[in-house]
């Protein structure tokens, strides 16, 4: 995978009134800006947009995908497997990172302060967030990680055990209890792992679905929006 792939594009909705505050929603592997949008909006039932809330649905790159033997797909980074055993594919994690910390960082020179920002994704979107909010940019809001995980191992606990002062981003994990493709095994031991290292996880099972969303898990994860970024 190359090491300078960049975010083409993202889907942005803009807030109805004055912005002051702006989430990044990173989709899953395979996917892009707008079907993570619309799949957003058809369990909220209507378009989810906010008084003053910026959201930002960043469209990851098309590149070779080991995990997916090799085919091109848009994915963040590579994995070797989708699987929590086998190490991390650091150089392609940390060159995306720098890439959408930039990203973050437009919306800080634009006026709107890291306390007022928050990161999150769905699946290997939700991976990113987590390397973002608890390496680079620790300053944010908040996180959220939709049936996400962390590998064994991960440079990211190994980056909150030297750098424990990183560990101040809340983090409000959702997983789907029969998920078949990240089971929610590997989303309590991120949770775990995370929790131990001083970080405020809340984890928060959703009942009876797979690796996907559900009305009842967006509901949720507005009202925790809300809750970090209030209107001002």
């Amino acid at each position: 995978m190359t090491a300078i792939a960049r975010i083409s594009q993202a889907n942005i909705v803009q807030p109805s009134k004055k912005h002051t505050a702006t989430v990044f929603f990173f989709h899953g592997s395979g996917g892009t800006a707008e079907n993570m949008k619309e799949w957003v909006n058809i369990f909220n039932r209507e378009k989810l947009q906010f008084s003053h809330i910026k959201l930002i649905y960043p469209s990851a790159p098309s590149l070779p995908y080991t995990a997916n033997d090799g085919m091109m797909q848009n994915v963040w980074f590579d994995r070797m497997a989708i699987s929590n055993q086998v190490p991390e594919h650091l150089e392609s994690i940390n060159s995306m990172c720098q890439n959408v910390s930039e990203l973050i960082d437009q919306e800080v020179a634009n006026g709107i302060p890291f306390d007022r920002i928050i990161l999150g994704g769905f699946s290997m979107g939700g991976c990113l967030a987590l390397h973002l909010a608890y390496r680079y940019r620790t300053a944010v809001a908040g996180c959220f990680a939709m049936s996400s995980f962390l590998n064994k191992g991960s440079v990211v606990y190994e980056h909150l055990k030297a750098n424990p002062e990183s560990n101040k981003v809340p983090l409000i994990q959702y997983h789907g209890t029969v998920d078949s493709l990240v089971p929610i095994a590997w989303g309590e031991e991120t949770a775990k792992n995370l929790n131990d290292l001083g970080v405020n996880v809340k984890f928060m099972p959703v009942q009876n679905i797979n690796h996907e969303l559900n009305r009842e898990e967006i509901k949720n994860w507005k009202n925790w929006l809300l809750s970090i970024l209030p209107d001002k």
